[in-house]
């Protein structure tokens, strides 16, 4: 499999290390500026580095798109002239519609939007994808690419703004959650470093019971609650304390924050 991401910012840069930890591409070209910034990467034989994205794109099948929602347009009107029937077009942008991208390039091109998170760098994403009519041909192998750096789900394109906020900004909502806790812990008593890995471990070790079991969070919950104990004092304070309302509301505001910055 020959891939080009387009753009190696951080996003581009934890999808490059997934796939190439996984061993997913035979090649990967990662574009950028400045390409000393990315200087690590040449520590893999896979990679070729370039700030040259017509070259990227000539010697790639998989075409991924991680640039800036400003950029794309231009990037895509320069480079469409060198477009094979066999490249498959991803974007990871959020904002830029199926139908802005097929207004530059053509319908009958394999495009696919695709909304992962900085957990891609450790295998552990959740990626939504949305294909064009000819990008479902393709869906199969994003759905390779992606279950590649963790899980992926096809929905419709009208839901990946909302998808982009619950997994793309939810890895800062789940970071300050861990964060909290850890400076709980902190007032408990425990060094910085223990008061992180316990609570890390811990958030690990609840989605990871989530995952394995099926189950409701709130059948989980039961299992460690008993009447009259600390957890569900504990539990009953953060409800009092707004906790649940204050995600929702923190969840609503930045779907509310990513529409107005749509761009089609």
């Amino acid at each position: 499999m020959k891939a080009a991401i387009i753009g190696a910012g951080s996003l581009g840069q934890s999808i490059a290390k997934g796939l190439l930890n996984n061993k997913v591409v035979n090649s990967l070209y990662l574009t950028k500026r400045n390409i000393n910034s990315i200087a690590d990467f040449n520590a893999y034989d896979e990679v070729l580095l370039t700030s040259d994205n017509e070259k990227a794109i000539k010697n790639s099948d998989i075409l991924i798109f991680a640039v800036q929602p400003r950029h794309l347009e231009k990037i895509l009107k320069d480079t469409k002239h060198l477009l094979k029937e066999n490249h498959v077009i991803i974007t990871v942008i959020t904002g830029f519609s199926i139908a802005k991208i097929e207004d530059i390039v053509g319908v009958d091109r394999f495009i696919i939007r695709s909304m992962p998170n900085t957990a891609a760098a450790v295998g552990q994403s959740m990626t939504c994808l949305s294909p064009n009519i000819k990008g479902k041909e393709k869906i199969s192998l994003a759905k390779t690419i992606f279950n590649s750096l963790g899980s992926s789900m096809e929905i419709p394109e009208e839901q990946l703004q909302a998808a982009t906020v619950i997994c793309a900004s939810g890895i800062a909502f789940w970071m300050r959650l861990i964060r909290a806790t850890t400076q709980g812990a902190i007032q408990l008593g425990f060094e910085a470093d223990e008061a992180h890995e316990l609570a890390m471990q811990t958030c690990f070790g609840a989605a990871s019971l989530l995952k394995e079991s099926g189950n409701h969070p709130e059948a989980e919950i039961d299992r460690v609650t008993t009447p009259g104990g600390c957890t569900i004092e504990g539990l009953n304070e953060m409800e009092h304390q707004g906790l649940s309302s204050s995600l929702i509301k923190g969840i609503n505001a930045s779907f509310e924050k990513i529409n107005q910055i749509k761009t089609t």
